[in-house]
């Protein structure tokens, strides 16, 4: 008996000690989020403390500086928030429920039909560019029309994919092969579109693809954040459903896992968050991938933590991926899926070579 309480003793010892290095990491990823946050709202062609961006959130001080931050530096770095953590959690959750690390938002078709959608939007549909009266910039005549419309096309390639797997027997390691089949038919379309408009609307199209944090206003913003975290929330439900897939689909089944249903709504589920960011912010790669290969070096593979852990990463990666982009060259702002692009491609590169050393 005596043996039994030690053994069970040392048991929730190493459980907890378990936890709370992933708990600690966690914590570490939040923090570094938080500052560099401030630092973001307070960086800019007018310079600000950090101190005034504290005092300026609590409601201390009024004039240009209440101005800056309220209307126009706070809206994007929440957007970069939000979006990064919805990108990443929806990359995390592809990965698991399709088994392949490979599976993200821009790997299986889903930002690309976007882009067809609003380059639809745009020149076929009444909604394309003029040139502004101050020599050239780009204005999207319609933008509601374009982000409705890049949702749809979105949403379309997800549930091209799902009847697939459901009714033509996809496997799922062949879906994200069905995504970028899709993908690429999606940028011919795409292509097909622009070489049969003006120089104009190509130009609004490839301005519109580039992904800028900067379009999300309040009201972007709250629908955004409707939409990731409500997701999360359906996510860390699943999260003892996704930690059965991690053993295999037979293994799942045997523990009372309803396969198809939960890898069904759980695609559909990212898929939402991916349409959702993607149409109003355009095409922002590799954050979905990414971020969850880096979450599972530090923390491993166990969703309770990898799920919001991803999202914080994300949200990390995304900020300061947006924040470089308004820095790096100022005050030019340089397309944030360009500098994504730039860091993730590097990363991912690394992440490849680092595993099959370690095998």
């Amino acid at each position: 008996m005596v043996r039994d309480e030690t053994v069970l003793d040392g048991g929730v010892t190493h459980y907890l000690k378990y936890t709370w290095k992933k708990k600690l990491i966690m914590s570490g990823l939040v923090a570094m989020t938080a500052l560099l946050s401030l630092y973001a709202i307070s960086a800019g062609s007018a310079e600000l403390t950090p101190w005034q961006v504290v005092l300026t959130l609590l409601g201390r001080t009024e004039g240009q500086s209440q101005i800056i931050i309220w209307s126009i530096r706070l809206p994007r770095v929440l957007a970069a928030l939000v979006a990064g953590i919805g990108l990443a959690v929806a990359g995390a959750v592809m990965q698991n429920i399709l088994r392949n690390p490979l599976a993200a938002p821009s790997t299986l078709g889903i930002a690309q039909g976007a882009a067809f959608g609003a380059a639809l939007a745009i020149i076929g549909w009444g909604a394309g560019s003029t040139p502004s009266s101050g020599g050239g910039a780009l204005l999207i005549n319609s933008p509601y029309i374009v982000t409705i419309s890049a949702f749809v096309a979105a949403m379309l390639t997800t549930l091209i994919i799902l009847f697939l797997a459901q009714y033509k027997g996809v496997s799922p390691e062949s879906m994200v092969l069905a995504g970028v089949a899709l993908g690429s038919l999606f940028s011919a379309a795409t292509m097909l579109l622009q070489y049969f408009t003006n120089d104009v609307n190509v130009a609004a199209v490839v301005f519109w693809t580039f992904g800028d944090i900067g379009r999300a206003s309040w009201g972007e913003l709250g629908i955004m954040s409707f939409v990731v975290f409500g997701a999360m929330l359906f996510f860390l439900f699943n999260r003892w459903n996704y930690n059965a897939l991690d053993s295999g689909t037979e293994t799942a089944k045997g523990l009372g896992v309803n396969v198809e249903r939960t890898r069904q709504l759980g695609m559909f589920v990212a898929s939402l968050i991916t349409a959702t960011i993607v149409s109003f912010l355009g095409i922002i790669a590799f954050i979905g991938l990414v971020a969850p290969h880096l979450v599972k070096r530090l923390i491993g593979g166990d969703n309770r933590f990898l799920i919001p852990a991803s999202g914080v990463m994300g949200a990390l990666l995304l900020l300061a991926a947006d924040t470089l982009s308004r820095r790096i060259i100022a005050p030019v702002v340089l397309p944030v899926g360009a500098v994504t692009s730039f860091l993730g491609a590097p990363l991912f590169l690394y992440l490849l070579v680092r595993g099959s050393k370690l095998r």
